[in-house]
């Protein structure tokens, strides 16, 4: 962990782009309580297959609007060279200098990949046509990418990204900090060094988190999952127990030199800046 010592700490906050206007007008809202964190940057996402690619390049618009740093994800599976370079250029031409460059999912039904196959290629290409034009996060997997054939593979594609240009990495959420450890020790000694902010999902609905887990190979460990199930429908109670369990975690993160947190917030305010508050931040 000693590397990451050496980075200047930093704190974002992940918005997806609403597809309403009440939608929108909650993402506003949430957008100027958390601002006044004053985090890094906000970070948007974006659809499987780019299916939310314009509202993602508006939301980012919208928050830089109201005064606020922001980054657009771009994926490349069922992309183009041609539709990527286009985007690109979209973002250049709006004054945009900061990406979240992913591979994505594929949409549901669609079975060819596209042009790109992988995250690194997505960098690389970037990298190729613009320059040092854009600033470059990855994704990082501290308990492995879901698809990765074994841990070795993992770091090698990690590594990857890292070599075609990327200049930093968010992490998928975890709950383990042992797992974040032993990922950047284990960057360490392939001489990885870019800071890796570890990902932060505050915990609000059971049902929901147990979804996303379960599809991007985040684990719950067992004992957090039956403290969860047994609270059941109630959610004043799961709210509390996850409280406590995410603010330990920050704590222990940031007491041990992660570079910073990076907080997937579902478009709510009020349990990162709950976190935020017992942090001290």
């Amino acid at each position: 962990m000693q590397s990451q010592k050496q980075f200047p700490r930093l704190f974002s906050f992940e918005f997806f782009p609403p597809n309403t206007p009440e939608g929108k007008d909650k993402l506003c809202a949430a957008t100027e309580e958390l601002a006044v964190l004053k985090p890094k940057f906000f970070s948007v996402t974006y659809g499987a297959g780019g299916s939310t690619r314009e509202r993602t390049l508006d939301t980012v618009l919208d928050i830089r609007k109201m005064g606020y740093a922001a980054a657009p994800h771009i994926s490349c599976v069922a992309s183009t060279h041609t539709n990527i370079r286009e985007w690109l250029q979209r973002y250049k031409d709006n004054g945009i200098k900061h990406l979240v460059a992913l591979r994505g999912d594929l949409p549901s039904g669609l079975a060819a990949a596209g042009e790109f196959r992988y995250a690194n290629e997505l960098v690389e290409f970037i990298r190729r046509e613009f320059g040092d034009t854009f600033h470059i996060e990855v994704a990082a997997y501290p308990e492995f990418h879901p698809q990765a054939k074994n841990a070795r593979d993992d770091l090698d594609n990690f590594k990857r990204k890292v070599d075609a240009g990327a200049h930093s990495a968010i992490t998928q959420y975890f709950y383990n900090a042992d797992a974040y450890y032993r990922f950047v020790d284990a960057c360490d000694k392939m001489r990885i060094a870019i800071p890796i902010v570890p990902g932060i999902m505050p915990i609000g609905r059971f049902s929901q988190l147990a979804r996303f887990s379960d599809a991007c190979g985040a684990e719950i460990p067992r004992w957090m999952r039956k403290k969860l199930e047994a609270y059941a429908d109630d959610t004043e109670s799961i709210r509390a127990f996850g409280l406590d369990v995410v603010t330990v975690l920050c704590e222990d993160l940031l007491k041990n030199g992660a570079p910073g947190l990076h907080f997937y917030t579902l478009n709510q305010a009020g349990l990162t800046k709950a976190i935020w508050q017992r942090l001290g931040l």
